[in-house]
């Protein structure tokens, strides 16, 4: 059996990245660091929300930051996070063709 605790963490730092605008942060930051100053405007919501996002995504331990004058410098502090969401990818895109072919065949 699983620790609990371990199945707590697990769930938080699953959290941390499900949800739409944490996610295009993520593959916004994929080729390197970016001040927060372009991630905002790329993600054209309010920039206290991106910010919060952020702030959320460096305290589950997913971003690092730095900070460069009034400049805060976001990336990603492990990149096998990717791997993560390619299987996820995987698994969605998998689901889709199930679904299309059970379509298929019951029409």
């Amino acid at each position: 059996m699983i620790d609990s605790n371990l199945i707590d963490l697990e769930s938080n730092y699953l959290k941390a990245i499900a949800q739409p605008t944490r996610l295009r942060i993520l593959y916004f930051l994929k080729d390197g660091e970016k001040c927060a100053c372009e991630i905002i405007p790329r993600m054209k919501e309010d920039q206290s929300n991106i910010s919060r996002h952020l702030t959320h995504m460096r305290d589950m331990g997913i971003l690092e930051s730095r900070r460069e004058g009034v400049s805060i410098y976001y990336r990603i502090k492990d990149k096998r996070i990717f791997n993560l969401l390619s299987i996820v990818d995987e698994m969605v895109k998998a689901g889709i063709k199930e679904k299309a072919h059970m379509i298929r065949v019951l029409a």
